[in-house]
């Protein structure tokens, strides 16, 4: 049985959604989890969740949930998330870079040209981000020769899907995690990137209802959605793999490697892997990597 009992846990983002589900998830195998996100005070988003309500759901399944409110754009608060966590706990397990900032229009069909400039936050909450946190983390797990690193990706990131920001943004991701793991890889550090398909998070149910015609796309059809908890499942297999640093470097589909670990979602469900509708991950690990692949 997989238990994380003394493993030290950041999931950014995770006032609601993925990260949400993903803290949830470690935080029930007995981690302790620091759950970071901007939402402090309920009402303040329109949709529900804050920092302050999953750390509690995370104690209350059995691990230590603490709550940061941390916005990742502020490279000052971040650093201090990381001094704090370094001081608190000594040691860092597995850092979870989710935060992304998604525009609420995301899925409009309007060309890049019609589209605000401001959907580039993708790129400073999303790609910047995931740098800041994982140089950050790095510094507390190299020197103690252990840990993962986890960027969640996507199918977009080698599929049109929305938008041209969008799909920068996860295939960028993904190369980072892979040049990190060759830095790494000396270090006993792992680093990989995680493809999602469709979540069912507040957002995605929120769509779905209000745009039905989305559940006939293989994109957005809920028949292959997973919970957001479901990556935490793959997540805390990952980290207690005594075979993890083979894995480092690769950009994996999350729905194939719950198949390699025996894991299905929270409903018993086995999720299936949209390798062959949606393509492939280009990036494979450091350890089976050829020039150039």
């Amino acid at each position: 049985m997989i238990t994380l009992s003394g493993k030290v846990v950041i999931v950014t983002g995770a006032s609601r959604g993925i990260g949400k589900g993903i803290a949830l998830a470690l935080g029930e195998l007995g981690a302790t989890v620091y759950i970071t996100g901007r939402t402090a005070d309920s009402g303040r988003h329109e949709l529900p969740g804050t920092v302050g309500q999953t750390a509690a759901e995370v104690s209350a399944r059995g691990g230590i949930g603490i709550p940061v409110t941390v916005d990742h754009a502020d490279d000052a608060a971040v650093d201090s998330l990381f001094d704090r966590v370094a001081d608190e706990a000594g040691r860092l397990d597995i850092l979870v870079n989710n935060a992304f900032a998604l525009p609420e229009d995301l899925t409009d069909g309007k060309p890049f040209w019609d589209k605000p400039i401001s959907y580039w936050q993708m790129v400073d909450v999303g790609v910047r981000s995931n740098f800041t946190a994982a140089r950050r983390a790095a510094q507390i797990m190299v020197p103690q020769r252990s840990g993962l690193i986890v960027a969640t990706s996507g199918y977009v990131g080698v599929t049109y899907t929305y938008g041209v920001v969008f799909g920068m943004s996860k295939a960028a991701v993904d190369r980072m995690a892979r040049d990190m793991a060759i830095e790494l890889q000396p270090h006993h550090v792992a680093s990989v990137s995680l493809w999602q398909g469709l979540t069912m998070t507040e957002r995605a149910q929120r769509n779905l209802a209000a745009q039905p015609e989305m559940t006939e796309s293989i994109v957005t059809a809920p028949a292959v959605g997973c919970s957001p908890e479901f990556p935490g499942r793959v997540i805390a297999a990952l980290a207690t793999d005594p075979e993890l640093m083979t894995l480092s470097g690769g950009t994996f589909i999350t729905a194939e490697l719950a198949g390699k670990y025996g894991i299905t979602d929270i409903d018993g469900r086995v999720i299936p892997s949209l390798r062959a509708q949606r393509g492939s991950p280009i990036w494979r690990p450091v350890s089976k990597a050829c020039h150039g692949c």
